[in-house]
């Protein structure tokens, strides 16, 4: 648990500094500190997070934004199951715990240890997870305290913050050119929903769906043509 906790120690700092970002935008638009706090330690999904609340910002429906940030957590669904084995062997307590903290960056970060040493396992995650949730919580939290008694940060023109965290975080969970149609198909169906003058939510859903049916589709024919 130690080795993952030092490991993951540069990425929680990166992880931090947009989380004080979310927090303060979250802040700024009325969500309370403990709110924010609450939903980072429960949820633990910076994208969904962010989706979410700007989604209930514009909307002021509860489902709407709790479809969109489940939505764009779909992609939890492959990374569970990649995790199997490393799970393997832990009461079932354990494994809950090990999959609530668990997140795109310590996942990563284990499954290349892995792919190097098989000793990287189940502690290793764990370790790099508590880091990450505690960061990701404390920073959150810290930004949207300093959120509630800051002016509004519109007119200083850093309401972009909110959309700059998400495209930092899309750009770390990229992961080559493998990719590449996914994307684009879950870009385009998104655009089309939105165009068609549909909630955001809803757009955002339909997005998802179509890149994981994409992503189905074209790991199948790789499987084929090998």
């Amino acid at each position: 648990m130690k080795h993952g906790a030092l490991a993951i120690l540069p990425l929680a700092v990166g992880a931090a500094i947009y989380g004080f970002a979310f927090g303060l935008l979250a802040a700024q638009i009325g969500f309370p500190w403990w709110g924010v706090g609450l939903m980072s330690a429960s949820v633990h999904a910076g994208s969904s997070q962010i989706v979410a609340v700007e989604q209930f910002a514009t909307t002021q429906t509860i489902l709407g934004a709790a479809l969109a940030g489940a939505a764009l957590n779909l992609r939890y669904i492959g990374i569970v199951a990649s995790l199997s084995e490393v799970l393997a062997g832990l009461s079932l307590k354990a494994k809950l715990l090990a999959i609530h903290i668990t997140g795109d960056e310590n996942w990563a970060l284990t499954m290349a240890g892995r792919a190097k040493s098989p000793d990287v396992g189940a502690a290793f995650l764990m370790g790099s997870g508590f880091v990450m949730i505690s960061v990701w919580t404390a920073s959150t939290t810290a930004g949207a305290v300093v959120g509630e008694v800051l002016p509004d940060l519109e007119r200083f023109g850093l309401g972009f913050a909110f959309t700059a965290a998400f495209i930092a975080m899309a750009r770390g969970l990229w992961r080559g050119r493998s990719q590449v149609l996914p994307w684009l198909v879950a870009a385009a169906a998104t655009i089309a929903v939105v165009s068609f003058g549909l909630p955001k939510g809803y757009a955002i859903v339909t997005g998802s769906l179509c890149g994981l049916a994409m992503c189905l589709i074209v790991r199948r024919a790789v499987v084929a043509v090998a």
